[in-house]
């Protein structure tokens, strides 16, 4: 009877060990933000967009402006620039900014806007990799205002760490520019 015991024991680890164990599925971290409200934000300056009320504004006297995110410790500075018969010359200057970033980017995508209504003409650059800035944009009326910008995080670039956050400020952005009039000339 020991015997039988002993064999039936044994028979029943060998049985039980021969299940190979599954490694558990890799858990990716899934980052909710909120739903953005848009707020119109008014000032001195010869143009007016909204902005997520998740954000703060604050321009200086030169009608650049920062807009934070303090939730997201990340900040779009937006640069104005009037236009003095120096269109292109603004033009080359911003896409210069951009293209500064190939040496560490894995891709640029650009995309363009086109407002005939409001004479908006912009682009969005999409900068993928650990660069320093993932979103620039630019727009204007090509006649008296040049409007550009570029996103940073309080950060180091780790382009996998944050590209959650850089999707939902891009969204910010799209919606900058969407809504982005110029007042007109006195």
């Amino acid at each position: 009877m020991k015997n039988f015991v002993a064999m039936f024991f044994l028979a029943f680890i060998l049985v039980a060990c021969g299940k190979e164990t599954l490694p558990k599925p890799i858990p990716y971290l899934k980052l909710q933000y909120p739903e953005p409200a848009y707020q119109k934000i008014e000032s001195n300056c010869p143009y007016s967009f909204e902005i997520s009320n998740l954000a703060n504004i604050n321009f200086t006297n030169n009608c650049s402006a920062t807009v934070e995110y303090p939730h997201l410790k990340a900040t779009i500075y937006i640069t104005y620039r009037p236009i003095n018969n120096n269109l292109d010359e603004i033009l080359k200057e911003v896409e210069k900014l951009t293209f500064e970033h190939t040496i560490k980017a894995d891709a640029i995508n650009a995309m363009p806007y086109e407002n005939f209504e409001n004479k908006v003409f912009g682009k969005l650059y999409n900068i993928e990799g650990n660069v320093a800035t993932n979103i620039q944009f630019r727009a204007t009326d090509s006649v008296n205002h040049v409007l550009s910008g570029a996103l940073y995080f309080y950060t180091r670039p780790n382009y996998d760490s944050i590209v959650p956050a850089v999707k939902y400020v891009e969204k910010d952005i799209i919606h900058i520019i969407e809504t982005l009039k110029w007042k007109k000339q006195q």
